[in-house]
């Protein structure tokens, strides 16, 4: 039996308001990149320079957030992609094509130190800028909402884990901790996944892109995105280093970070959050999405749970979860593979 080639009335779609935005009739489009959620990426092909489609389907994405957001990141200095021709009602912009590489694809050991000095240039614009009223916030709801995406669907969902009534109100304590912490925190202009697959060479500088989920946050969230990331490690040292650089330039430009030491520990604490978000969030592509690919990585999410607990104390009831289930379940798990 062969398969169809018909194309379906969503890629018919996108591609005729493709061909009238550009006035190219003969024009086509190709995967430029694939995402975890519902928007999708189109390079045209026919014409040069090459553009690109976001297709954000109505009902499953709105492309408004992102056209808001980028704006403020305009005003406030950040590159961002160009907005060549948009259709909101059809969830179509056409934007400036700005290549195929983005840090993960050009960043090694070698040239980090200079891509992450270009890096920082761009967040302390994201952090400088004045967050509107009411903007999107990391409140107690939204923390506390990302972090049980690790019990429900890591513990529960993929790893089938049930935890006592004990270790359920020890787990909810470090939970208390970190949402604590992090509403502790200066809060400035978050763009909430400023990693290295977000940022993009461009010129003599950096661009920065997938804004669209920005929020009012913690000081401290931007930076340890930036260092501990779901498709590269590096060594703690480095990571430290990286750190006390961003601080000092942080420092300078007047963004509202606490001393060092302090700001060291937010860091951590923030890190350890949003690891724990990650994990359930890679846990629920796989049952919900049905994207399986995201899970594979969670172990690297845990390597970086495993380098920070032991200064922490405090969280050691997040460590017995860990040792007690989460190991041995990874392990039974492979081993039934």
């Amino acid at each position: 039996m062969s398969l169809s080639t018909t194309p379906s009335s969503r890629e018919q779609q996108r591609l005729d308001w493709a061909r009238d935005a550009t006035g190219n009739p003969a024009l086509g489009l190709e995967r430029a990149s694939v995402d975890a959620g519902f928007r999708s990426y189109w390079r045209t092909t026919g014409i040069t320079p090459s553009l690109i489609v976001m297709d954000s389907p109505p009902g499953k994405d709105n492309v408004q957030p992102w056209l808001r957001i980028r704006t403020l990141l305009l005003e406030g200095g950040v590159r961002v992609p160009d907005v060549l021709a948009q259709d909101v009602e059809q969830g179509f912009l056409l934007l400036e094509d700005l290549g195929v590489d983005t840090y993960l694809h050009r960043i090694d050991a070698d040239n980090a130190d200079a891509m992450f000095d270009a890096a920082f240039a761009q967040l302390l614009r994201v952090q400088a800028i004045p967050v509107p009223e009411g903007f999107p916030e990391y409140d107690e709801p939204s923390l506390l909402r990302e972090l049980r995406l690790f019990d429900e669907w890591f513990l529960g969902t993929h790893l089938g884990v049930q935890l006592s009534a004990e270790e359920t109100e020890r787990l909810f304590e470090v939970y208390r901790l970190l949402i604590e912490r992090a509403l502790a925190q200066p809060q400035v202009f978050v763009h909430r996944d400023f990693m290295p697959r977000n940022l993009m060479p461009c010129g003599d500088g950096t661009a920065v892109i997938d804004f669209q989920d920005a929020v009012r946050g913690p000081v401290a969230y931007d930076a340890i995105c930036l260092f501990k990331d779901a498709f590269l490690s590096w060594p703690e040292e480095r990571v430290a280093g990286w750190l006390a650089k961003y601080h000092s330039l942080a420092v300078e430009a007047g963004i509202p970070v606490p001393a060092l030491a302090h700001f060291r520990d937010d860091a951590d604490l923030i890190g350890i959050h949003r690891h724990l978000k990650v994990i359930g969030i890679f846990a629920r592509l796989n049952h919900r999405d049905g994207k399986p690919r995201y899970v594979a990585d969670a172990p690297r999410f845990l390597a970086y749970l495993d380098a920070v607990l032991p200064r922490h104390p405090e969280l050691q009831a997040l460590a017995d979860v860990l040792d007690t289930h989460v190991r041995p379940a990874l392990l039974a798990q492979t081993a039934a593979a």
